[in-house]
Protein backbone atom coordinates (compact mmCIF):
# COMPACT_ATOMS: atom_id res chain seq x y z
CA UNK A 1 0.00 0.00 0.00
CA UNK A 2 1.26 3.50 -0.79
CA UNK A 3 1.83 5.98 1.99
CA UNK A 4 -0.73 8.69 2.59
CA UNK A 5 -0.10 12.24 1.45
CA UNK A 6 -0.35 13.35 5.10
CA UNK A 7 2.51 10.98 5.93
CA UNK A 8 4.48 12.30 2.96
CA UNK A 9 3.91 15.92 4.09
CA UNK A 10 5.13 15.02 7.59
CA UNK A 11 8.24 13.32 6.18
CA UNK A 12 8.97 16.43 4.12
CA UNK A 13 8.44 18.70 7.14
CA UNK A 14 5.59 20.49 5.37
CA UNK A 15 2.82 22.09 7.41
CA UNK A 16 -0.07 23.41 5.37
CA UNK A 17 -1.40 26.87 6.23
CA UNK A 18 -5.04 27.43 7.09
CA UNK A 19 -7.13 27.63 3.94
CA UNK A 20 -7.47 31.29 2.97
CA UNK A 21 -10.73 32.99 2.03
CA UNK A 22 -11.45 34.35 -1.45
CA UNK A 23 -10.35 37.96 -2.01
CA UNK A 24 -13.47 38.91 -4.01
CA UNK A 25 -16.72 37.45 -5.41
CA UNK A 26 -15.65 33.88 -6.21
CA UNK A 27 -15.15 30.55 -4.44
CA UNK A 28 -11.87 28.88 -3.46
CA UNK A 29 -12.58 25.79 -5.51
CA UNK A 30 -15.04 24.03 -7.78
CA UNK A 31 -15.43 20.27 -8.07
CA UNK A 32 -17.00 19.03 -11.28
CA UNK A 33 -16.92 15.41 -12.36
CA UNK A 34 -13.46 14.13 -11.48
CA UNK A 35 -11.79 17.54 -11.59
CA UNK A 36 -10.95 19.98 -8.81
CA UNK A 37 -10.24 23.57 -9.86
CA UNK A 38 -8.43 25.73 -7.29
CA UNK A 39 -8.81 29.49 -7.68
CA UNK A 40 -5.74 31.70 -7.88
CA UNK A 41 -3.65 31.65 -4.71
CA UNK A 42 -0.80 33.92 -3.76
CA UNK A 43 1.96 33.19 -1.26
CA UNK A 44 1.03 33.13 2.41
CA UNK A 45 1.90 36.26 4.34
CA UNK A 46 0.72 38.39 1.41
CA UNK A 47 4.12 39.71 0.32
CA UNK A 48 4.07 42.60 -2.13
CA UNK A 49 6.33 43.41 -5.05
CA UNK A 50 7.63 42.52 -8.49
CA UNK A 51 10.07 39.91 -9.67
CA UNK A 52 13.17 41.49 -11.13
CA UNK A 53 12.59 44.64 -9.09
CA UNK A 54 11.78 43.68 -5.49
CA UNK A 55 12.59 39.95 -5.66
CA UNK A 56 15.26 37.84 -7.30
CA UNK A 57 14.37 34.60 -9.07
CA UNK A 58 15.44 32.47 -6.09
CA UNK A 59 13.14 34.45 -3.80
CA UNK A 60 10.34 34.13 -6.35
CA UNK A 61 10.85 30.35 -6.35
CA UNK A 62 10.26 30.30 -2.57
CA UNK A 63 7.21 32.56 -2.93
CA UNK A 64 5.82 30.21 -5.58
CA UNK A 65 6.35 27.29 -3.22
CA UNK A 66 4.36 29.18 -0.56
CA UNK A 67 1.57 29.74 -3.10
CA UNK A 68 1.67 26.00 -3.83
CA UNK A 69 1.13 25.32 -0.13
CA UNK A 70 -1.91 27.61 -0.25
CA UNK A 71 -3.19 25.57 -3.22
CA UNK A 72 -2.71 22.31 -1.31
CA UNK A 73 -4.48 23.76 1.72
CA UNK A 74 -7.48 24.72 -0.42
CA UNK A 75 -7.46 21.26 -2.04
CA UNK A 76 -7.44 19.57 1.36
CA UNK A 77 -10.30 21.78 2.49
CA UNK A 78 -12.25 20.90 -0.66
CA UNK A 79 -11.65 17.16 -0.53
CA UNK A 80 -11.11 16.35 3.13
CA UNK A 81 -7.98 14.41 2.16
CA UNK A 82 -5.24 15.03 -0.39
CA UNK A 83 -5.23 11.25 -0.96
CA UNK A 84 -8.22 11.80 -3.26
CA UNK A 85 -5.93 13.52 -5.78
CA UNK A 86 -5.01 11.08 -8.55
CA UNK A 87 -3.13 13.55 -10.76
CA UNK A 88 -1.95 17.15 -10.78
CA UNK A 89 -3.27 18.10 -14.22
CA UNK A 90 -2.35 21.74 -14.76
CA UNK A 91 -0.57 24.57 -12.96
CA UNK A 92 -0.90 28.10 -14.25
CA UNK A 93 1.08 30.98 -12.81
CA UNK A 94 0.94 34.72 -13.20
CA UNK A 95 4.17 36.47 -12.20
CA UNK A 96 4.07 40.17 -11.32
CA UNK A 97 7.31 41.18 -13.01
CA UNK A 98 9.39 44.07 -14.20
CA UNK A 99 8.99 44.36 -18.02
CA UNK A 100 12.60 43.22 -18.54
CA UNK A 101 12.28 40.13 -16.33
CA UNK A 102 12.53 36.82 -18.24
CA UNK A 103 12.80 34.04 -15.62
CA UNK A 104 9.09 33.51 -14.95
CA UNK A 105 9.44 29.80 -15.69
CA UNK A 106 12.15 29.38 -13.05
CA UNK A 107 9.97 31.09 -10.45
CA UNK A 108 7.05 28.74 -11.14
CA UNK A 109 9.33 25.75 -10.60
CA UNK A 110 8.67 26.45 -6.91
CA UNK A 111 5.13 25.13 -7.36
CA UNK A 112 6.05 22.39 -9.82
CA UNK A 113 8.81 21.00 -7.62
CA UNK A 114 6.47 21.03 -4.60
CA UNK A 115 3.78 19.09 -6.47
CA UNK A 116 6.27 16.45 -7.56
CA UNK A 117 7.76 16.18 -4.05
CA UNK A 118 4.33 15.66 -2.53
CA UNK A 119 2.63 13.53 -5.18
CA UNK A 120 5.57 11.81 -6.89
CA UNK A 121 4.71 10.72 -10.44
CA UNK A 122 1.15 11.98 -9.95
CA UNK A 123 2.64 15.46 -9.48
CA UNK A 124 3.88 15.76 -13.08
CA UNK A 125 1.64 18.31 -14.82
CA UNK A 126 1.07 20.60 -17.76
CA UNK A 127 1.93 24.22 -17.02
CA UNK A 128 1.60 27.78 -18.24
CA UNK A 129 3.32 30.84 -16.83
CA UNK A 130 2.58 34.41 -17.80
CA UNK A 131 4.17 37.70 -16.89
CA UNK A 132 1.83 40.33 -15.49
CA UNK A 133 2.18 44.10 -15.22
CA UNK A 134 0.25 44.00 -11.94
CA UNK A 135 -1.65 41.56 -9.73
CA UNK A 136 -4.24 41.99 -6.98
CA UNK A 137 -2.90 43.45 -3.76
CA UNK A 138 0.51 43.84 -5.48
CA UNK A 139 1.19 40.12 -4.96
CA UNK A 140 4.39 38.91 -6.64
CA UNK A 141 2.58 35.91 -8.14
CA UNK A 142 -0.69 34.02 -8.28
CA UNK A 143 -1.11 30.32 -9.06
CA UNK A 144 -4.21 28.34 -10.02
CA UNK A 145 -4.35 24.59 -10.37
CA UNK A 146 -6.43 21.73 -11.76
CA UNK A 147 -6.39 18.29 -10.13
CA UNK A 148 -7.94 14.97 -11.16
CA UNK A 149 -9.65 13.36 -8.16
CA UNK A 150 -11.49 10.24 -7.09
CA UNK A 151 -15.15 10.62 -6.22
Amino acid sequence: MTESIETKLNQLGIVLPESSSPAANYVNYVVTGQLLFISGKGPSGKPKGKLGLDYRTEEGYQLARLAGLEVLSAAKHALGSLDRITQVVKVQGFVNADPNYVEHHLVLNGVSDLMQEVFGEKGAHARSVLGANSLRDHLPLVVDTIFEITK
